[in-house]
């Protein structure tokens, strides 16, 4: 009796120990949960829980990026570019590929074939030649107004990019990439319907244009667009040009004039009509429209001589990066059916390099 009461002793004691071990476990973990401080979860449930990183693969030429949600293609850009405008670097590069959820897609950080070659052709660039705008017209240098907004929808549909003449000069001169399907829209004269009736159609679908005007008649005319509105242009991102002074076929000399006295008037038109812009818009002057698109050498060669960089001619077809900046190729639209408008937007021109 004596020894049974001895192992129920124990048994008491030792139930007694196990009940005080489990006490001070569960008094560790509340004070642990108290102190922010909670036992580690087994590594695969932290393997499962761990979000996909979107960054998959970087080196200096691109980024392979699994979109998140939500991403677009400025988004991307402003963030890893810099700079929300080169979108289309993005899209370029993506061409095909819709911006959802999950989808992986390359990030090019480094510009690439700046002439636009490839084994199949190379890149033009067309140059549309605007000049008066109407709801009704009365002449083929007039274009309707609802003709023009179909005609800017189509661009803005089927993924073409205006750019202006600054970024067109740059791939002249091999410095820069620019978008796959761009084109260039100018509108010549300076008549106010590019104002008051282009200007809304193309700020509808964030284009610009360049404005190509002779001096002569701006501010002038009733019909003509004045200069502080070519200075609202300019403020949101249209580039203002020259037309010459008088929009006279400088081409044409008179039977009167000598060789001399003939080059000193066209020598006038080109750089007067440059200094009057300058000195109107504050700027440095450096397109120009050959008015009717007729020149020669003596005037290509006064244009370089007074600083322009870039002449437009009315010779139909587009610019590839190694075309004359100073005699390039515009299509002027003129007829109003959406096909020929179609026609003269070629950005590629097929021409095998093997």
């Amino acid at each position: 009796m004596k020894k049974v009461m001895t192992n129920q002793s124990l048994y008491n004691s030792a139930e007694a120990i196990i009940f005080l071990l489990i006490g001070v476990c569960i008094s560790f973990q509340l004070s642990c949960a108290s102190l922010g401080i909670m036992p580690a979860a087994p590594e695969k449930e932290i393997a499962q829980e761990k979000p996909a990183q979107p960054i998959i693969f970087q080196s200096e030429d691109y980024i392979v990026y699994i979109l998140q949600g939500g991403e677009t293609p400025a988004s991307l850009a402003k963030r890893f570019l810099g700079d929300a405008e080169k979108s289309w670097v993005v899209e370029d590069a993506n061409e095909g590929i819709p911006f959802e959820k999950d989808r992986t897609i390359a990030i090019p950080l480094k510009e690439e074939n700046k002439g636009g070659l490839a084994p199949d052709g190379y890149q033009v660039v067309p140059i549309l030649c605007y000049h008066r705008f109407a709801e009704n017209c009365d002449s083929n240098t007039c274009t309707p107004a609802n003709i023009f907004d179909q005609q800017m929808k189509y661009l803005k549909d089927n993924g073409y990019r205006v750019i202006g003449l600054g970024k067109l000069l740059d791939f002249l001169e091999y410095r820069h990439t620019i978008p796959k399907r761009s084109v260039i829209i100018t509108i010549d004269d300076g008549f106010k319907s590019g104002y008051e009736i282009a200007y809304p159609i193309l700020k509808k679908y964030g284009f610009t244009a360049t404005f190509f005007v002779y001096t002569d008649f701006v501010s002038v005319s009733k019909d003509a667009i004045t200069w502080d509105r070519l200075r609202e242009l300019k403020r949101d991102g249209f580039e203002v040009a020259s037309h010459t002074l008088s929009h006279c076929d400088l081409t044409n000399k008179k039977k009167e004039e000598s060789d001399q006295v003939y080059l000193a008037r066209i020598t006038k038109e080109l750089k007067s009509s440059k200094q009057i812009i300058d000195n109107k818009l504050e700027q440095d002057t450096i397109y120009l429209s050959f008015p009717y698109g007729m020149h020669n050498q003596a005037i290509l060669r006064i244009s370089d001589q007074e600083g322009y960089k870039i002449a437009v001619s009315v010779k139909r077809g587009g610019n590839p990066f190694f075309a004359d900046p100073l005699f390039l190729k515009r299509d002027q639209i003129l007829k109003e059916d959406l096909d020929s408008f179609i026609a003269v937007l070629e950005t590629f021109n097929k021409f095998s390099l093997r």
